[in-house]
């Protein structure tokens, strides 16, 4: 069992610092994790874009923030993420946006993946270290549950397209595609549906 409480406090990364540490590393030309390959760099720098993007153009609807107002507890967000990672990139801001909005009720941490195997062996998808992972806990570090990697629909959305291709670079692009035309609204209709069932 993962001591949430202590990777959260001695290990967790700011939404900021997570942020700066992906910039730092690409500026030598280094990524998160081990594979510092030219492909692997593309994919990080695509995703500074990416947050940025969001970070610019994304908004909380309504029901959302409806569901955020309702929380009487304050919660951890300890977050599994990598910089090369497409699906943490376009999710990921939106996290920090939930603190910006109520950050009396969240406090939001970042931990590698690959720096913390152990702990996302414990949240595999489907067998597989899928990330991002927002492993929300409470105010003393329990975890309550687990959202990720991607929207549900999705998930299911890329199995399909997994039996049409095995295309890396094409199977990235339709998920960038879906990401562009979603505006974050599926992400965050099911990120609702987990702040309306925690109880106060």
């Amino acid at each position: 069992m993962s001591n949430y409480s202590n990777i959260f406090v001695n290990e967790g990364l700011t939404y900021s610092k997570y942020r700066d540490l992906i910039d730092s590393l690409l500026k030598s030309n280094k990524t998160t994790g081990a594979d510092h390959s030219e492909a692997m760099l593309h994919y990080s720098k695509m995703n500074v874009q990416r947050m940025s993007r969001v970070d610019k153009t994304g908004v909380l609807n309504e029901a959302f923030i409806a569901a955020i107002k309702k929380l009487e507890k304050s919660y951890q967000l300890l977050v599994i993420s990598e910089g090369w990672c497409g699906d943490a990139a376009q999710i990921v801001p939106l996290f920090e946006k939930m603190v910006e909005f109520a950050p009396e009720k969240f406090a939001l941490r970042f931990v590698l993946r690959d720096q913390n195997l152990p702990l996302i062996d414990a949240h595999l998808t489907h067998g597989g270290r899928a990330i991002p992972v927002l492993l929300l806990l409470d105010a003393n570090g329990g975890l309550i549950s687990k959202w990720g990697p991607r929207p549900e629909v999705l998930q299911h959305l890329l199995g399909e397209w997994k039996k049409e291709t095995s295309d890396m670079f094409e199977l990235a692009e339709r998920l960038h595609l879906w990401y562009a035309k979603d505006r974050t609204q599926t992400t965050q209709l099911e990120l609702t549906a987990l702040i309306s069932s925690l109880e106060n």
